[in-house]
């Protein structure tokens, strides 16, 4: 199985990298093989060689200079998603994804236009709210943090339903986007650590097997159970 980092450097807010080194550690106790390139700035990776694409969360102004960085390789991810390519962005870095991009000082920047959505910075206050979502495809909650300061509209295909917390649009019911195996949300935590369910559902995903052991992840179960109660209503 070949891992694909991109941007590890700089889009790395909130301790993302654990993201993947929690789908490495899940290769690794199910015997599976794994690399992993973790690349940047001035490289150039040929994604459609990679089982799984994660690219992590960043200041804006980090994403900005990203987007740019990232035009190199708009066609090819565009493929990537139709193929059904499993692919991990979470926080700010799928916003990069949609048509544009409004800043809170009004200019605009083009995305990459894969989606149909459009991203408005609405002002230098950030939104943040524990959160707690539903998915229909896992039988269990997720939980985590939104930290933003944006809102997204003209999702069609959202990831997550939700029951506490911000959505897309802050006052919204949904949240993140989904079209195939592209999985993108602004759910921070880790939300492959905060959430070991979801990381299971991911890694058979990406290593194409259901017959994945989870037995090593019990102290993340126990920590995804505490979080879920501290965080439900009473």
């Amino acid at each position: 199985m070949r891992i694909l980092h991109l941007y590890y450097d700089i889009m790395n807010l909130y301790g993302e990298y654990a993201n993947v080194r929690a789908m490495e550690r899940m290769m690794e106790k199910n015997g599976i093989e794994y690399s992993t390139d973790r690349l940047s700035f001035g490289d150039k990776a040929v994604l459609s060689d990679y089982d799984f694409i994660y690219i992590g969360s960043g200041t804006e102004r980090n994403r900005n200079v990203v987007l740019e960085d990232m035009r190199k390789y708009r066609d090819e991810l565009n493929d990537c998603i139709a193929a059904g390519k499993v692919i991990l962005m979470t926080g700010n870095s799928f916003e990069m994804l949609g048509k544009s991009i409004k800043g809170a000082d009004g200019n605009v920047v083009e995305g990459l236009d894969i989606f149909d959505f459009t991203t408005t910075e609405q002002n230098k206050t950030r939104n943040t709210a524990d959160a707690i979502f539903s998915a229909d495809f896992l039988d269990s909650e997720l939980v985590g943090f939104i930290n933003k300061c944006s809102e997204t509209e003209g999702i069609e295909e959202p990831l997550f339903t939700v029951k506490m917390g911000l959505g897309n649009k802050n006052d919204g019911s949904s949240e993140g986007i989904r079209r195939g195996n592209f999985f993108g949300t602004h759910l921070t935590g880790p939300v492959l650590i905060k959430n070991p369910h979801f990381l299971v559902y991911m890694a058979k995903l990406a290593a194409g097997t259901e017959k994945l052991s989870a037995e090593h992840l019990k102290y993340e179960n126990a920590g995804y159970k505490i979080t879920l109660k501290e965080l439900s209503p009473a």
